[in-house]
């Protein structure tokens, strides 16, 4: 008897596990960015599911806000499926969709730590002493307090 409860509860528990990727996979693929970052993210570890489900949306004909996510589940990945994530990036480089050659550049860049290709409008400020902005002013207009103080 026990045999039999344990393998309808493995049951019960690979579907579960099949409705739970089939909700991130509906997720991954949405058009809110943060829904679909959370969603990969969570996907990644998942490890040979999460993994699949990850490059299939890289390589395939899903929108850049699905693919961007992706790159991200894919940098997120951890242990054994690291290697993988980053061999799944590079090959993406090689893929003749624009967007994914695009999103992929943009995901080995912050993986390597560099900043954005281009310079982007992002640029770090060198440590030290803060640079002190001027004010922009109006002008001599013959406002009060210029009258006042123009006659001390």
């Amino acid at each position: 008897m026990k045999l039999d409860e344990e393998k309808s509860a493995g049951r019960d528990k690979d579907e579960a596990a099949l409705e739970l990727l089939r909700q991130l996979k509906q997720k991954l693929r949405t058009g809110d960015i943060s829904r679909a970052r959370r969603a990969a993210y969570n996907l990644s570890w998942l490890q040979e599911d999460g993994l699949g489900i990850l490059t299939e949306t890289l390589v395939g004909n899903f929108s850049r806000t699905a693919k961007i996510a992706s790159t991200y589940g894919l940098r997120s990945m951890r242990g054994r499926m690291k290697k993988m994530a980053l061999a799944a990036l590079e090959e993406g480089l090689n893929h003749r969709d624009q967007t994914t050659k695009a999103v992929c550049v943009q995901a080995l860049a912050v993986l390597k730590g560099g900043a954005e290709e281009e310079g982007g409008p992002r640029e770090r400020r060198k440590r030290g002493r803060p640079r002190i902005r001027g004010i922009r002013g109006r002008g001599k207009r013959n406002t009060e307090w210029n009258r006042a103080s123009s006659r001390r």
